[in-house]
């Protein structure tokens, strides 16, 4: 603080100047508001430039959270990995060794019903980051939830595999050495009587009227008349599993509506019935409603020979018996 002087001019001397009480007042205030203003600047540059230990101790938190949420992610990512492996085991091995339907996609990746699902999270300052985390979490435990019911069903499957093998189709309908020759097989064909090419649902045995016919695999007789357009006296057998086979145009059926056979049992015999140009069998094979190649069928009684000779008579191109 300055100190002021004034000359006296009676005593010829500079005498000291005490200021007023006003003035210290103002002085001190003029002191303590310049002091108050640099405060909160000082103030305003730490708080924008410096964190406090509370926020550090936040940001430590905040990052202890992302560290464990990408730890996370990379478990859920690894799981779903190993996830999708078992599925396409599950689809494409399992089933295909059991002669199931692979579970569709619509099954295994099905949505979750309700738009507030995820309401709760939306309070929260990192919610993208909790809904999504949740998200794949419910999606990751609703597929392992599939599997695991596709798995159940496998293991029944596998309880049931002497008894699946027992109906599944596995031999021919006409003894080898009855059969004079395998007329026609699976495909487009001749019609024998329009002379058209029309598509050809299963394989013709030609042999002699009367020849014994065999049920080819375990089950259930469907029908046993001659009321089917073409076919003449025929046979369906449900074998279970989706399995279906028809004898047709046979000269006179042994088995009877809701009667249970065993492969080789005799259903009936050959005959020239209903659409037909000569004594022979038409036989079929039906998976789920849709006709397929009875020459993948055979395997249980013709050798590899037999069997690849089988394959080459089937496949030629030639006019059809019915």
């Amino acid at each position: 603080m300055k100190v002021k002087y004034q000359f006296n001019t009676k005593s010829l001397s500079y005498e000291r100047v005490k200021p007023s009480r006003k003035e210290l007042l103002m002085r001190f205030l003029s002191f303590a508001g310049t002091g108050l203003v640099f405060a909160a600047l000082g103030v305003l540059i730490a708080y924008n430039t410096l964190d406090s230990p509370k926020e550090k101790q936040l940001e430590r938190e905040v990052e202890a959270m992302r560290l464990e949420y990408d730890i996370l992610n990379k478990r859920l990512k690894m799981m779903n990995m190993v996830l999708e492996d078992l599925q396409d085991r599950d689809n494409n091995i399992y089933r295909v060794i059991f002669e199931a339907d692979p579970v569709p996609d619509e099954v295994r990746k099905a949505g979750f019903g309700g738009v507030n699902r995820y309401e709760k999270y939306k309070a929260f300052h990192n919610r993208e980051l909790l809904t999504e985390t949740a998200r794949r979490s419910d999606i990751l435990a609703k597929q392992m939830v599939v599997q695991s019911k596709s798995y159940d069903e496998i293991l029944s499957m596998i309880k049931n595999k002497a008894a699946m093998m027992a109906c599944i189709p596995a031999i021919q309908p006409v003894n080898n050495k009855d059969l004079k020759r395998m007329a026609s097989g699976f495909g487009y064909r001749t019609d024998p009587i329009y002379k058209t090419t029309k598509f050809h649902a299963g394989m013709d045995f030609a042999a002699s009227v009367g020849t014994e016919i065999y049920a080819t695999g375990d089950g259930v007789v469907m029908r046993a008349d001659a009321d089917a357009s073409g076919y003449g006296n025929h046979v369906r057998i449900n074998h279970g599993y989706g399995y279906m086979t028809l004898y047709a145009h046979m000269s006179k059926i042994s088995v009877r509506p809701g009667q249970k056979v065993k492969r080789g049992d005799v259903i009936g015999f050959v005959g020239n019935t209903g659409k037909s140009v000569g004594p022979h069998l038409h036989y079929e094979v039906h998976k789920n409603g849709q006709p397929i190649n009875p020459v993948n069928f055979y395997y249980n009684d013709l050798s590899p020979e037999e069997y690849a000779r089988m394959i080459e008579l089937s496949a030629t191109e030639n006019q059809a018996f019915d």
